[in-house]
């Protein structure tokens, strides 16, 4: 189990790096995260839903997304506290206080989606949630040394050296933690490493000496390629990679309050050399001269919708229409683009109507029953339901040749604003091939998705298995390769 000594030391890559590793090495292997705390999920094999970054270390064993490796996904939302999702459904809606109530009687569902993964895989790596060393909240914990206690799983920590500290934040986790969890600990890992790895070495025997003799398994350098792989967390829309500042197309995504599966746009960034994107931070206009405007998903619509008009994007988004500029909304994106939303028993927040946009002629209700379900063309995971009549209206240019895309959405009569529930909707090269087209007749295609995600994680396979001693935490067999 890889626990951090902070939050974002880069955990969830580790064990993606990992899991392929050790594929790789003829073993089966399986992610698990306890408890996680995300907006990103993807949808699993059984219907249900999980962290997006399970989906992806599922992706690095080979095997389908499973409710089993994430059995418990808290997903934030405004004035109602969290979204509490038990293996793949939604269980209600909790408050810190009282998900801290809540966390033993789910101890059970975690144990038992454990104990089915470790039944059908050789090894099974285990990420933490947040730091180990937050002892105020050991009392029920299920994602930290709760969970390694109550399995008897070693623990490995993992120290992030970019934020600085690290030294402090080992040595210190160490201190806070009683001797059973202690006894629990085979050594640590220093991830984002930049520059000479030789200059550390002081520091080995410094923590060693502080920290009971505890070993060094690695000091990872920071891996460049992360950037091609999705993002867990908004936190990292907050510290985005440089974007290219000129380009042929461009694409604004306004940075929602509870913006939610903001990773649809991640083949733009990564697999679209003549696309520049920018996600627009709070505080910052809708640039004027975008070819296309996505309003992203979120998890909290009408109260982003506030934050829409608040912020004065509403104002930019009709100039940019009036203009001649496209927009697509995705999810809580294409709820907002109507006339109204409804959420009556008050499932997102207070229960009441908010006006949309009026950029499509339809109206949502949000209800209890969420929409869970994966096909060809993408995910859908949503809770409410969305008619009127452009509902279900063929999609522009080569769009309309995509068998199926408008029955998952809608669009204007003149084809310039769209909406769909379609997640992953520009993971697939052949429909975002064909929206970028629309906006810019003749180009070239950009490079297969799919392809980049798979190179990424055969590098960062290359980089784990470079620089961590898996023969110190999975034995010899781990170490040989197949």
């Amino acid at each position: 189990m890889l626990q951090g000594t902070g939050s974002d030391v880069g955990k969830s890559l580790l064990v993606a790096g990992l899991c392929r590793a050790l594929v790789r090495r003829g073993l089966t292997v399986r992610p698990f995260k306890p408890q996680n705390m995300s907006n990103n999920a993807a949808v699993t094999r059984e219907g249900g839903e999980i962290g997006r970054a399970q989906a992806l270390q599922a992706r690095a064993c080979g095997v389908a997304p499973s409710v089993h490796m994430n059995p418990v996904l808290l997903k934030p939302q405004s004035d109602v506290g969290s979204q509490v999702v038990v293996q793949g459904r939604v269980w209600g809606n909790a408050d810190a206080r009282a998900y801290s109530g809540l966390k033993p009687d789910l101890m059970p569902a975690v144990l038992d989606s454990f104990n089915r993964l470790r039944a059908e895989a050789d090894v099974v790596v285990v990420e933490g949630a947040g730091s180990a060393s937050e002892v105020n909240l050991r009392a029920g914990d299920i994602a930290n040394m709760g969970f390694a206690r109550a399995t008897d799983t070693p623990v490995v920590l993992v120290g992030d050296i970019d934020r600085g500290g690290v030294i402090a934040s080992l040595v210190g986790t160490w201190a806070l933690l009683p001797d059973a969890e202690r006894a629990l600990v085979r050594g640590y890992v220093i991830n984002k490493f930049r520059g000479d790895p030789t200059l550390f070495t002081p520091a080995i025997d410094i923590i060693a000496a502080r920290a009971g003799g505890l070993p060094c398994l690695g000091v990872v350098p920071w891996f460049e390629r992360a950037r091609d792989l999705p993002a867990e967390d908004a936190v990292a829309l907050e510290a985005p990679p440089a974007a290219r500042q000129t380009a042929p197309l461009t694409v604004a995504v306004p940075r929602l309050s509870r913006i939610a599966n903001f990773d649809d746009m991640d083949p733009l960034l990564a697999a679209e050399p003549d696309v520049a994107l920018s996600f627009v931070a709070p505080g910052k206009a809708l640039p004027g001269d975008v070819d296309l405007v996505i309003l992203p998903g979120s998890k909290a619509t009408i109260a982003d919708l506030a934050v829409l008009r608040a912020e004065g994007w509403d104002v930019d988004l009709y100039a940019h229409v009036r203009r001649g500029g496209a927009v697509l909304g995705i999810c809580a994106g294409y709820q907002m683009l109507g006339r109204t939303v409804s959420d009556p028993e008050g499932i997102e927040g207070p229960a009441g109507t908010a006006p949309g946009l009026g950029l499509l002629d339809v109206d949502t209700v949000i209800g209890r029953t969420k929409t869970l379900r994966e096909g060809p063309l993408g995910y859908e995971m949503h809770m409410g339901v969305t008619t009127g009549p452009d509902a279900g209206r063929p999609w522009p240019g080569a769009l309309a040749g995509i068998a199926g895309l408008a029955a998952h959405g809608a669009a204007r009569p003149d084809g310039r604003v769209l909406g769909c529930y379609l997640h992953a909707l520009l993971h697939r090269d052949a429909t975002r091939a064909a929206l970028l087209a629309g906006l810019r007749p003749g180009r070239d295609a950009g490079p297969a998705f799919a392809v980049r995600i798979e190179g990424a994680l055969e590098a960062l396979a290359d980089h784990v298995s470079a620089h961590v001693d898996l023969a110190a935490l999975f034995g010899d067999g781990a170490a040989r390769s197949a």
